[in-house]
């Protein structure tokens, strides 16, 4: 199971420091939202020039003009963005295929997919190379959307990562689906001590 650690706030160099604590233990850094609109292309140079073997995500959530982004981010250093499920079929594909011609991949993160399970089937003839089954933060329960996780295991072979408000204290039960992936981002930003807090994450996915 791999770990994906989510930088998303917007002080770019707290991000660049816990990075540097954490990085053996990690296996995708993920720039977040916060991070990419603070800082921009330059948050994500800033990472490639730091850590040049480093697998880096960028959480882009496009839903337009993905094929006009996707060589800003491809130069600056990334291997992956994320494109919402939510954007037209043409968008999606425009992007996933933009992505293919720069080495990267693309990753569809279900936010805001009109029907879970459609999003799913349809995912790898678009050109996704992953999904994210994601909770944001706004939503007040923790992980009532691994209820809907047998709709979308059910209708792809892709590897689906899952995040939103996983910490130590429900992990296991969001493991349970046996995910490809964990994404985790405030419970180590928020640590006193990121590099005990991504350790335990890191034994997590190593036993399951």
């Amino acid at each position: 199971m791999k770990l994906q650690v989510s930088f998303d706030i917007p002080d770019l160099d707290k991000a660049l420091n816990i990075a540097h604590e954490i990085i053996d233990h990690v296996d995708i850094f993920e720039l977040g939202l916060l991070l990419i609109y603070k800082h921009g292309i330059h948050a994500v140079e800033t990472f490639r020039k730091a850590f040049p073997e480093k697998v880096l995500l960028v959480d882009l959530k496009l839903i337009a003009r993905g094929y006009d982004a996707i060589p800003l981010f491809a130069q600056a250093g990334a291997n992956w963005v994320t494109v919402l499920a939510g954007a037209s079929q043409n968008a999606i594909h425009a992007t996933c295929n933009e992505a293919s011609k720069y080495n990267m991949r693309a990753m569809i993160d279900l936010l805001d997919a009109p029907t879970l399970g459609q999003s799913a089937l349809e995912a790898k003839n678009v050109g996704a190379s992953a999904l994210i089954f994601y909770q944001p933060y706004d939503d007040k329960e923790a992980l009532i959307y691994l209820d809907n996780w047998d709709m979308i295991r059910g209708n792809t072979d892709l590897p689906i990562f899952i995040a939103g408000k996983i910490k130590r204290s429900n992990v296991k039960n969001a493991i349970k689906v046996k995910p490809d992936g964990i994404i985790i981002g405030r419970s180590i930003m928020e640590a006193e001590n990121p590099l005990e807090e991504v350790k335990f994450f890191r034994d997590v996915c190593n036993n399951n």
